[in-house]
């Protein structure tokens, strides 16, 4: 099912629990501005206020996956006030954290290059499949500008070094170093990528939709908390999770040696040429 009411983006959502949203601004290597990150919010309200809907596949439209931010709607801002910038840049930031902390597997689809905030959008996925031609690069200093609102989130899939390395200095980073990196996950031929994605979505229908949610939250908490803490916290959130009906019907089809209620495959929805 197309949901048609956006104008920078696709909203597909399938029977099969799989929402597919693409970023579709193809004249600008869909470059993000407001009304595309407004958009994506909406989208996101969509997918979250449906309890049927477990994953979500994040691409692009056409051979880039994102230019970054639009630089027309970052050169808007030089003449505005500094509380005017603040409230300009807050959504992008609020999406991303968003999209980060999202009760959903989110399985990003590169099908090209990715610039500045394209990165940015690439480091809150939980999983990453890309070609072999997705170049990225953090253009940012060379610009003037700073990566500020992805920092965040790419500096914790980079880890301190390899975040210095390639934030200083405006260095394109092939797709097998990025696989290196830890930014991709995996990285494949043009005409293997949907093949690759499907495979990652079956993964997904096969988990608990409950359980993933919780532990995307609890990879989240023990990353940043103290071994005291983590101690209390996990051990509560194993000591709730047994009450759930998830781990009942976990357990019982175990036993019984068949698939779990939840598990499921999905149906692949052929893409056009001009989204590969």
């Amino acid at each position: 099912m197309a949901v048609q009411d956006y104008e920078t983006i696709r909203l597909d959502i399938g029977v099969d629990g799989v929402a597919r949203l693409t970023l579709h601004r193809p004249e600008v290597h869909n470059a993000l501005n407001g009304e595309m990150i407004d958009e994506i919010g909406r989208a996101l309200d969509v997918i979250e206020a449906d309890p049927a809907i477990r994953t979500v596949v994040l691409s692009g439209t056409g051979p880039v996956f994102c230019a970054g931010g639009d630089f027309r709607w970052q050169q808007s801002q030089k003449d505005k006030d500094r509380q005017s910038r603040i409230e300009s840049v807050r959504p992008l930031a609020e999406l991303l954290a968003r999209l980060d902390t999202f009760p959903r597997l989110t399985i990003g689809r590169i099908q090209g290059p990715a610039y500045g905030g394209g990165v940015g959008m690439i480091s809150v996925c939980d999983v990453v499949v890309a070609t072999d031609a997705a170049k990225v690069a953090l253009t940012e200093v060379r610009l003037g500008l700073v990566p500020g609102t992805i920092s965040p989130y790419v500096a914790a899939k980079l880890g301190p070094s390899f975040s210095r390395r390639v934030f200083l200095n405006a260095r394109p980073i092939t797709p097998d170093e990025a696989l290196h990196y830890g930014l991709f996950h995996r990285v494949v031929p043009a005409d293997r990528l949907d093949a690759a994605i499907d495979e990652e979505i079956d993964l997904a229908l096969s988990c608990a939709p409950g359980a993933v949610a919780i532990t995307k939250a609890l990879v989240r908490y023990v990353m940043s908390h103290d071994a005291e803490d983590n101690l209390i916290y996990t051990v509560d959130r194993v000591a709730d999770f047994w009450e759930t009906e998830e781990a009942a019907e976990g357990m019982q089809s175990f036993y019984e040696k068949r698939k779990p209620a939840w598990h499921r495959k999905h149906a692949p929805s052929p893409l056009t040429k001009s989204e590969v």
